[in-house]
């Protein structure tokens, strides 16, 4: 399934932010050049996580084992452009079965951990999913979701651990189709302002594209040792780490979910020198020396973050500090791939306050920025011209997705230019930056994880004792975000945040998109138009 139209490869080629690589060529370059060194290294809680033992492989390992594990799809039936659906915490298992699926030719969706049977059945039917790969204790679960389309499921700590497979019939079915860099390779999901997540249909050609900037901007080589605590099912994970590792041949240490004891142990055991963190948490860190002070953070040399503005205290204080520089993210699976790294802002203010301006002239970015085209649109539709006037930032470049999955969305994400609508506002700083505003969206982000307020309020609509109900969110120093509900009850009728949580799990739904503080209002504050003011809500909570 080929995504972008004609003209944008043709473009986009033509400048030379795309290219011909796939992610299983890189795959294959990396393991030729480097067969001996240390590829992927499994949590030391793998045990615990989903059974089994720990594992470290070579880059020729992970080669073999991508074409075993390859082999094995195919002999499930999974062909080109089937979609293998993935439910998998961060380990080799889960990188392995991710490019199993990409070298055969398969559509990955990756699906986070805690994803339950609401959520899996709503999605599984929208991906027209033929295959779930998971592991053992939760085979039987999936097995036995309501998607039609779901032919198999199979699971590591059973058959897709040991089992064999003929290598010439992987061999014959690699050279039975053509692989496009245009091909799509993965469905991610992103939670939006509409109840039901969105799928993001990524090929080759935008994803590498993302991998170049991230990789840069990071300067990672192949000597580095890269800790990942975000889960590889979307940007962060996939186009922040899984790509990068792929493009440098670098080490990949898998961490998830997180535990901060765990993770510091990683980054000393492992001689770890770049990860990734939560601006919340690299603040806590910062004012808690005597925590870092019992693990050995010296390999470490910087860290990535976003997901919320980072303070420039922090920032600076990480700089001066521990020597370490923070490298500010700001991105979405639809293609936001803004970056502040330390060679182009050394000043670390500078750094947690702005983001690049791709297109500004004279201007020199990391890895496939250049090739990005902004603008600010305000409220009334026009452009923005002038520095500190808000607009919502509107891009267009070779980061960009082709579109969200049919049946996914209820609007088109472009304008009439074909910028990408993001919902996110910036103003003007200066010729070279923007700066971050706010988001327009209602979204919570509750320790990397979004969360859509209208799923929860649609489902609180069936509980008894709820009139009506708008879910914000609430500060929290480790999290970022909390999930606060709001509640007007029915006459008559008494409710506590315990009943609402069990309400929710009956749903199904995942548990870390549960409320964790109930309040009970007489009525939700509403505009002109009689649209909720969350913005207000979220103030009466501070």
């Amino acid at each position: 399934m080929r995504l972008h139209p004609k003209d944008h490869v043709e473009r986009y080629t033509g400048e030379g932010w795309w290219t011909d690589d796939t992610i299983d060529r890189l795959l294959r370059a990396r393991a030729a050049e480097r067969p001996g060194g240390l590829a992927v290294v499994d949590p030391p809680n793998k045990p615990a996580l989903m059974g089994g033992v720990p594992k470290r492989l070579t880059w020729a390992d992970l080669d073999a084992e991508v074409d075993r594990v390859a082999g094995v799809l195919l002999g499930h039936g999974v062909g080109v452009d089937d979609v293998v659906a993935v439910q998998l915490p961060n380990s080799v298992e889960l990188a392995v079965t991710m490019l199993a699926g990409i070298r055969i030719g398969a559509i990955v969706a990756p699906f986070p951990v805690q994803y339950r049977q609401y959520e899996l059945t709503q999605l599984g039917v929208l991906a027209n999913v033929s295959v779930f790969v998971t592991a053992a204790d939760r085979a039987e679960g999936i097995g036995a979701l309501a998607v039609p389309s779901m032919r198999e499921v199979l699971a590591w700590g059973g058959e897709l651990e040991t089992a064999t497979a003929d290598p010439a019939t992987l061999d014959a079915h690699l050279k039975s189709f053509e692989r496009d860099p245009n091909d799509c390779v993965t469905i991610c999901w992103t939670s939006g302002t509409e109840a039901t997540p969105k799928g993001v249909p990524r090929c080759h050609y935008d994803w590498l594209a993302v991998a170049w900037t991230c990789a840069d901007a990071a300067g990672l080589t192949a000597d580095d040792v890269v800790l990942n605590p975000f889960p590889m099912v979307n940007m962060a994970g996939i186009g922040g780490v899984m790509l990068p590792w792929l493009r440098t041949g670098c080490t990949l240490v898998q961490h998830h979910p997180f535990e901060l004891p765990v993770y510091l142990t990683q980054i000393a055991t492992e001689r770890v020198t770049y990860t990734l963190a939560p601006p919340a948490l690299l603040t806590l860190l910062l004012h808690k020396p005597e925590v870092l002070a019992q693990f050995d953070i010296s390999s470490l040399t910087r860290i990535g973050s976003g997901s919320a503005p980072l303070p420039p205290p922090m920032v600076r204080g990480w700089q001066e500090k521990h020597g370490i520089a923070i490298i500010n993210f700001f991105g979405s699976n639809e293609g936001i791939a803004l970056l502040s790294d330390p060679d182009t802002m050394p000043d670390p203010d500078d750094r947690a306050r702005f983001f690049p301006r791709p297109d500004a002239p004279g201007t020199t970015w990391p890895g496939t920025l250049g090739g990005t085209k902004v603008k600010l649109v305000a409220a009334d539709g026009t452009e923005v011209a002038g520095e500190g006037v808000p607009g919502e930032l509107r891009l267009s470049g070779p980061t960009v997705f082709a579109g969200y999955l049919a049946g996914t969305a209820e609007a088109d994400p472009f304008d009439d230019d074909g910028y990408l609508i993001t919902g996110d506002v910036f103003e003007l700083a200066g010729d070279r930056y923007l700066r971050y505003v706010d988001r327009t969206r209602d979204l919570v982000i509750r320790g990397g994880m979004n969360i859509a307020p209208a799923e929860l309020e649609a489902l609180l609509a069936g509980h008894p004792a709820v009139a009506e109900s708008a879910v914000v969110g609430y500060p929290d120093e480790v999290l970022g975000e909390r999930v606060c509900a709001l509640v007007v009850t029915k006459p008559d009728t008494e409710i506590t945040l315990e009943s609402v949580t069990e309400f929710l799990r009956a749903t199904g739904i995942a548990s870390y998109k549960l409320p964790e503080r109930l309040e009970i209002v007489d009525a939700l504050p509403r505009n002109a138009v009689g649209k909720i003011l969350k913005r207000e809500l979220r103030e009466s909570l501070l």
